[in-house]
């Protein structure tokens, strides 16, 4: 045990808890997840994905490790771009989100390129330059160790290969954040309550979001894991944020 403590959410917890609680998190919520995001987000979601996915430069024969990839949503556009001749590995913490998505992908007939590994993102246990494109959409704020975590996807890729994070971030207009904070705290735990009868761990997604470091932040992060021509782009006025970086 460690004598560190880090948030969860808006909690204070043990360095070490916050992994068991958010395995908690997402144990809770994994067969109503691709529901609520559609629901959440009025469907915007599948536009932030395929905008990640046309930025992620996939091309046949490619390699990608799609971290925190849980029920499949960016693997199935990336292994339809990375062809036969390729493979998407969509690695997440969570054994349970893992079954959903690897059930969801072979009802839509997606199965030959992609594998599917339990995988911890700040310690990866994959070959160093492996894969040509890391992504991690809706993850990085779930994990403890974020500069640990950056370091390893860093360790993973090929030069010339790119990280792409996908995450929610902060709205940068003012009406925005209000009308934001309000749906977050108000709007999404009671639908959490109707929809997957869980108010409490979609608080804990709003929270989080809220700890997650900004825009900004989160670019520093990334250059000081050693990764170059680090750049940005805000959507829905950066209520969400894809984030790139390069490894040369």
């Amino acid at each position: 045990m460690t004598d560190k403590t880090t948030h969860f959410g808006y909690q204070q917890v043990d360095w070490d808890e916050k992994q068991q609680r958010v395995a908690g998190v997402f144990d809770s919520v994994a067969e109503n997840y691709d529901l609520m995001n559609d629901v959440m987000s009025l469907g915007i979601h599948r536009l932030w994905k395929r905008f990640a996915i046309e930025q992620s430069g996939a091309r046949p024969g490619q390699r990608i490790l799609d971290l925190a990839g849980g029920t499949g949503d960016l693997a199935v556009g990336l292994a339809r771009r990375v062809g036969a001749e390729g493979c998407v590995v969509v690695g997440d913490i969570n054994a349970r989100m893992l079954n959903v998505g690897c059930a969801r992908l072979l009802d839509q007939g997606v199965s030959g390129n992609v594998e599917f590994v339990q995988a911890n993102a700040e310690a990866l246990p994959f070959p160093a330059g492996g894969f040509d494109c890391v992504t991690i959409a809706f993850g990085l704020r779930n994990v403890t160790d974020k500069a640990k975590a950056l370091a390893s996807m860093y360790q993973v890729l090929k030069p010339g290969g790119r990280l792409l994070v996908l995450e929610f971030s902060q709205p940068v207009f003012a009406g925005v954040k209000r009308a934001y904070d309000l749906y977050s705290f108000k709007v999404l735990p009671l639908m959490g309550r109707l929809i997957a009868g869980d108010a409490d761990s979609y608080r804990y997604l709003a929270e989080s979001i809220r700890m997650h470091p900004d825009q900004h932040k989160l670019l520093h992060m990334m250059r000081a894991a050693g990764f170059e021509d680090c750049d940005y782009h805000n959507l829905s006025g950066g209520i969400v944020a894809l984030h790139r970086g390069f490894r040369y």
